[in-house]
């Protein structure tokens, strides 16, 4: 089940309502959702990272504005907006630690200026984290009280939900399960962290394609040869569709993918015992839509029986994520409603 495009009118939201905010390195995703995560509305807009981040928190507090006067919300309709950052972030001060994608930006009091911009109260959260809240509160996890989110993409990134709990752990570095180490031997490969193997370094887009390229330079044969011939780009798209027409190459690749990916959800699963593992991300082969996605996530399921417990090879639900793109601004949308719930929570009075 592929996430809906569709936005419910303002008759039907349930209120109050919440923002949520994706900032990305090119572009900023937001959206206003109501009391049961159902988006209002949605837009875009390019971050301009090079302008600074006093420009980016303007820009985001006055889209925050623009899209609630677009709705004809009244003010108190709307109770609190929720902001998904990349990187390591200190959530109690509100800031980017050393965002290496970011330059310029570590330190910022990101969320307050942000709030100042909009006139709202803002919760900040990784954005991975924000994403695994999407998916536990309105997605593919929502029937479980537990879950893993794994995105692939360029790198794996990694949310935990614990009941209501998102595991950050004491330093802001919880969840990052994409530097899970598979490969303890002095060949292994290097991961984009400077480490060496981690699943990023064998699971990760990045990775999928240097290990492609590597075997046709040993002269494996494949079709990928002649498309490339003809100008086409290495990614796991080009691979997946080679895949899909029969390539075994490029099969092989994706189905050593799933087995590295099941390792690292081995030690996870050993470690926090979810009841769902999800992956999400541009790179799922297909996913759920796809003959070659759902052979991807069988291989992964396979791989994980073998290697954990019996009891939790036979309760753990295994599958992709289903918000897509918009998983960021409606988990952060529903961290912001998080915080407003436990905000309005009556202190306990002591005899």
């Amino acid at each position: 089940m592929a996430a809906s495009n569709a936005c419910i009118s303002v008759a039907e939201a349930k209120t109050p309502c919440y923002v949520g905010i994706d900032l990305g390195g090119t572009t900023v995703k937001l959206g206003i959702v109501d009391d049961l995560g159902r988006p209002l509305l949605r837009t875009t807009f390019d971050t301009h990272v090079e302008n600074g981040p006093e420009d980016a928190a303007r820009r985001m507090g006055q889209a925050v504005r623009e899209g609630i006067a677009a709705l004809g919300l009244p003010p108190t309709a709307v109770a609190r907006v929720g902001l998904g950052s990349p990187g390591i972030l200190d959530v109690c001060a509100g800031v980017m630690v050393n965002p290496t994608n970011f330059p310029g930006w570590g330190g910022f009091p990101l969320r307050d200026r942000v709030s100042h911009h909009c006139g709202l109260p803002v919760a900040l959260v990784n954005d991975a984290n924000a994403a695994a809240y999407g998916e536990f509160w309105v997605g593919s996890g929502r029937a479980f009280r537990s879950l893993v989110l794994l995105t692939l993409g360029t790198g794996v990134g990694c949310g935990i939900i614990i009941g209501d709990v998102i595991v950050e752990g004491e330093n802001g570095h919880g969840a990052e399960c994409g530097h899970v180490l598979i490969d303890p031997s002095p060949r292994a490969r290097r991961c984009s962290c400077g480490q060496t193997g981690h699943v990023e370094a064998y699971a990760s887009a990045t990775a999928v394609i240097q290990r492609t390229r590597e075997a046709l330079e040993l002269g494996r044969p494949s079709s990928l040869t002649q498309r490339l011939a003809e100008g086409a780009e290495l990614t796991p798209r080009l691979l997946a569709q080679e895949a899909e027409a029969g390539d075994a190459l490029a099969t092989k690749i994706i189905l050593q993918t799933a087995r590295y990916l099941a390792l690292g959800i081995v030690s996870v699963l050993h470690t926090v015992d979810p009841a769902c593992v999800l992956l999400g991300g541009a790179m799922t082969f297909g996913g759920r839509r796809s003959a070659l996605g759902q052979r991807f996530l069988g291989a992964i399921r396979r791989h994980v029986k073998r290697r954990t417990f019996p009891t939790l090879a036979a309760r753990l639900h295994i599958d992709f994520a289903m918000l897509g793109a918009d998983a960021g601004f409606r988990g952060a949308a529903g961290i912001a409603r998080l915080e407003h719930h436990k905000s309005r929570r009556k202190p306990a009075v002591w005899p």
